[in-house]
């Protein structure tokens, strides 16, 4: 289990720089961009991932992930004045996920945390957490890619690359690593 703890900090770290990349390809109005009143902006996207983890993650152990003092609506509406601004926003959501996932030990895996008041255990609750930025941050890479078009920079394998990929990895030993040892 102590695997699945170190397993899970470097998923989490892959994402974030996913978010990372991505605003580094955009300009501060380009992640505010929204093809329509209902639609989330990049910058609406993480200003939502940063609600949940500060509620998730405050007190983890000890309180209800959804504390009374988040404002989940308000995530929704943009108030960034800089993209500055919201990297930094962006940066305090991570603190706080990192800070209380490096806390943990193997035999708090099985405790049971409430959101919501729905009981999860540990792991129960990181899992859920290990889908849901993930999904958001991939929606936040595609309108990204729609936006900047052919000056968009893959995260991943770019097409056509994938056997030249395969190769570099097969011409490596047989070990144990984690994916994102190489990145």
């Amino acid at each position: 289990m102590e695997s699945y703890l170190e397993s899970v900090i470097k998923q989490f770290e892959y994402y974030k720089s996913l978010g990372d990349k991505t605003f580094n390809q955009l300009s501060f109005e380009e992640m505010q961009w929204q093809s329509n009143e209902t639609s989330n902006s990049v910058s609406v996207i993480a200003k939502h991932i940063i609600g949940n983890m500060l509620s998730r993650w405050t007190h983890f152990l000890t309180e209800d992930g959804e504390k009374p003092w988040r404002n989940r609506d308000a995530e929704f509406e943009d108030t960034y004045t800089s993209k500055e601004d919201l990297i930094a926003s962006w940066e305090s959501g991570w603190f706080c996920l990192f800070n209380s996932l490096k806390t943990l030990k193997t035999e708090d895996l099985e405790r049971i945390i409430y959101i919501r008041n729905e009981g999860h255990t540990v792991t129960e609750a990181i899992n859920r957490q290990l889908a849901h930025y993930p999904y958001h941050i991939g929606q936040m890479v595609f309108l990204a890619k729609l936006l900047k078009g052919d000056a968009w920079q893959s995260l991943s394998i770019p097409k056509g690359n994938s056997s030249k990929y395969n190769e570099d990895k097969f011409n490596k030993e047989k070990g144990v690593r984690h994916f994102t040892d190489d990145l």
